[in-house]
């Protein structure tokens, strides 16, 4: 069940070996991203490319820009 988490937990599951995905933009991916996060832009996400990209045995965090 997808929920939302702060920085350190993502901290957290990336170190515990979490795949995680910034589904922003590629301009916006460039100029900002957490380190080690793949890039999977939410505009080219298909079923495909999930299956190509992500292991779907590890836990995987989903980011984007959250002005709040």
């Amino acid at each position: 069940m997808p929920k939302t988490i702060g920085r350190e937990d993502v901290r957290r599951l990336a170190a515990a070996g979490a795949q995680i995905v910034d589904v922003l933009p590629p301009e916006e991916y460039a100029h900002a991203h957490i380190a080690g996060a793949m890039s999977l832009p939410l505009k080219t996400l298909t079923p495909e490319v999930v299956r190509a990209r992500l292991d779907p045995d590890r836990p995987i965090v989903v980011y984007c820009y959250d002005p709040t």
